[in-house]
């Protein structure tokens, strides 16, 4: 099942420093906006992503996907805890489409380290849309 995350138990240092290492692999040639991330898994793993651009932007994907793509290709589990960072080190905020994912793989209560302090992810991404909506949906219509 994995251990239970508080605030006060993640070494959120070392997970920033985490996500300022994999700012300097991000590829970012057209906005040269870079963004590292960095989380662990509720098994203790580490897991790091950076931004990865490309021409055509819709393609792009944020050091948040990278992660996700992570956790999936090294085992599958949940997010417990989360960071991301700028070029600068600084904590910012996940894009809305990243806080959708970063729901889907970590829940409500997956904690988010924000410009403002560390948040649950029910307060980065209040009344989410999750894979709950949908069971509800194939129940009513069976």
């Amino acid at each position: 099942m994995g251990t239970v995350n508080t605030s006060d138990t993640v070494d959120w240092d070392g997970l920033r420093a985490a996500a300022r290492e994999a700012v300097g692999k991000a590829y970012a040639p057209y906005s040269d906006f870079k963004v590292g991330a960095a989380a662990y898994a509720t098994d203790g793993r580490l897991l790091t992503g950076a931004n990865i651009e490309n021409a055509a932007y819709g393609v792009t994907l944020c050091a948040e996907c990278s992660l996700v793509s992570a956790l999936v290709m090294s085992g599958g589990g949940r997010l417990a805890s989360f960071t991301c960072v700028n070029v600068l080190g600084e904590t910012i905020m996940p894009c809305g489409r990243c806080r959708q994912l970063l729901w889907e793989h970590g829940g409500p209560g997956l904690l988010v380290d924000t410009p403002q302090g560390v948040l649950p992810m029910t307060e980065v991404l209040p009344q989410a849309f999750g894979p709950g909506n949908l069971d509800h949906v194939r129940e009513a219509t069976s």
